[in-house]
């Protein structure tokens, strides 16, 4: 994979942060050559992303193009007021993109009526840990959808996207933020260890509700109306609990400066 697409990356030397977020309020303005400034300088972070997917049978160019496209998504929408690295926010960002290319291009399809019960299986969940404050079983949100046990199992695993050792998850205790343990940047990967470590921190300070809506929003390129859907709210309320959760992480994020 290194052969095939490292010989063709231009030779654009690494930039410090400070050049980055320049670069990238620039390229939010419309500035197309610090756009293109941005995308050179962070295609080795895509090579780096891609090479956790050999193996699978994809062409490495077809996903390095599709890493691209989530480095782009990166550029896009990274929210310059938090006190994160670039690269941290696009690494996810690139791989939950390839994750939904090799998902799209799966040949196994399933069946429209098991998607159904699984989405309805995901709100049942929600409702039930909102009611009891645990973690229902899986006879619980059988019973209170009214279905079979079994049938309930084999709709959640038909619509299971395969698990991955580079899924862009936290920790189910909130304190160990992981995806980038599978990516190795060698001349950077003491700060990056460190920067991981705060932002678990800052994550980890979060309520488990608020967790999970800014791993939707910021780690899986989720839409409000998708996030919604998932947690049984209205797209209002959505909104209205990820501009929270942002305004507390900022507040987090100026207090540890």
């Amino acid at each position: 994979m290194r052969n095939k697409v490292y010989l063709n990356l231009p030779n654009q030397p690494l930039l410090k942060e400070k050049e980055v977020r320049q670069l990238l309020r620039k390229a939010q303005q419309g500035d197309v050559r610090a756009r293109e400034t941005l995308i050179n300088a962070n295609l080795r972070l895509v090579c780096n992303v891609i090479k956790r997917f050999e193996g699978r049978g994809y062409d490495a160019e077809d996903l390095f193009q599709i890493g691209c496209i989530g480095l782009i998504k990166a550029i896009d929408k990274f929210d310059l007021r938090f006190k994160v690295k670039f690269s941290t926010y696009a690494v996810p960002m690139i791989i939950g993109e390839i994750k939904r290319f090799i998902r799209d291009d799966a040949p196994v399809h399933v069946a429209r009526s098991l998607k159904e019960l699984a989405r309805k299986a995901q709100e049942a969940r929600t409702r039930l840990q909102n009611q009891t404050g645990c973690e229902p079983t899986v006879n619980e949100i059988a019973s209170e959808l009214g279905v079979p046990a079994e049938e309930l199992v084999a709709a959640m695993e038909a619509a299971q996207v395969p698990a991955s050792l580079f899924d862009p998850l936290l920790q189910p205790d909130g304190d160990s933020y992981c995806i980038m343990d599978q990516v190795k940047m060698d001349a950077e990967s003491e700060d990056r260890w460190a920067e991981r470590i705060s932002l678990a921190q800052l994550l980890s300070a979060l309520p488990e509700r608020d967790r999970q809506i800014i791993k939707w929003r910021f780690f899986e390129d989720k839409t409000q109306s998708e996030v919604a859907s998932y947690l049984g709210l209205s797209q209002v309320q959505v909104s209205r609990l990820e501009r929270r959760a942002l305004q507390k992480l900022k507040t987090l994020a100026q207090g540890d400066a």
